[in-house]
């Protein structure tokens, strides 16, 4: 696997004077009109592949979509987009929250490719600073080798890569622990809007209740990122500088909750509606240098799709 550590985000400037192997990791909701695909192939960064993170998952029994896939199923995509142990790897899309490109850059380190970063300001902070485009068919790409990547087992309860039914175990188990009082307890960080976690505001999934898990916190995505502006009206997301990132979190959880978390005293699990917003509360925190952090696979929607789970509401 790729021992070097790339940095988590790069700079449009940075990226184009790199030799990188680049993949647009857009991603939409289902109930939106844009088709990431179909976009990619009308504009992208040249020598860009397209990667569809609900294709390179695993089945899922209560039919989610983009669950993390199995070692091999994420070595054969490597090989496909012609990506080597030792590429450098950046990922873009068409903007931070958009794109979802926190949730691959997750899966890519999660597999110990480390030589990996994200696009800060994908697509359209590359196109503010006049960089080149393409809207020609892609390329063919010449498949490589890529070994099967191995997981230590001291990782796997961090990193929460078990079998669907035992991660959820694992965040029931961890739900009857309070964080405020035992060492051992997750914090849990819920990516959801304010709305959603109070349960005041509904879930975009028709049927699935709102609220929230218990002794969790909200601490909406958006917090980490902001907006900037361009030539010509260019509008486009980034994420905060670290300084302002921690400031976010102390707002969030406590300045001193704070301490403990980037410490490594406070081990804290990501969540949000379905596993791809709790990748970027994840690279934010990844970004103030927090090691013990995870993200919940199934997130809010596997939870609440579940019976037995107790649901909280603060309206």
């Amino acid at each position: 696997m790729s021992l070097s550590s790339a940095p988590l985000l790069l700079t449009p400037q940075q990226v184009h004077t790199k030799k990188v192997a680049l993949l647009d990791a857009s991603w939409f909701m289902p109930n939106s009109p844009r088709q990431a695909r179909q976009e990619f192939l009308s504009i992208r960064i040249p020598g860009a592949q397209f990667l569809d993170l609900d294709t390179v998952a695993s089945p899922n029994e209560l039919g989610l979509k983009h669950m993390m896939p199995q070692e091999r199923a994420f070595a054969d995509a490597c090989e496909k987009f012609g990506i080597r142990a030792d590429s450098h790897v950046v990922m873009y899309g068409l903007s931070v929250a958009s794109s979802r490109t926190p949730r691959a850059l997750f899966m890519f380190r999660t597999f110990g490719h480390h030589n990996s970063s994200v696009l800060d300001g994908g697509l359209p902070a590359w196109i503010a600073e006049g960089l080149p485009v393409e809207n020609r068919d892609p390329s063919p790409v010449q498949h490589t080798e890529y070994p099967t990547p191995t997981l230590h087992a001291k990782s796997l309860r961090n990193l929460v890569i078990l079998k669907i039914f035992e991660a959820y175990e694992q965040i029931v188990a961890n739900l009857n622990l309070d964080p405020s009082t035992n060492p051992d307890a997750d914090l849990i960080l819920d990516a959801r809007s304010r709305g959603r976690y109070s349960g005041a505001d509904p879930e975009p999934r028709a049927g699935l209740s709102s609220g929230h898990m218990p002794h969790s916190l909200s601490l909406p995505f958006n917090v980490f990122l902001r907006q900037n502006g361009g030539p010509h009206d260019a509008k486009y997301t980034t994420f905060l500088p670290p300084e302002e990132v921690r400031k976010a979190l102390d707002e969030a959880v406590g300045s001193e909750r704070a301490e403990l978390i980037v410490k490594g005293e406070q081990p804290v699990t990501t969540t949000c509606g379905s596993g791809m917003t709790a990748g970027i509360l994840w690279l934010g925190l990844k970004l103030l240098g927090v090691e013990r952090i995870s993200l919940y696979d199934e997130s809010w929607t596997g939870y609440a799709m579940r019976a037995t789970s107790k649901i909280e509401k603060s309206q």
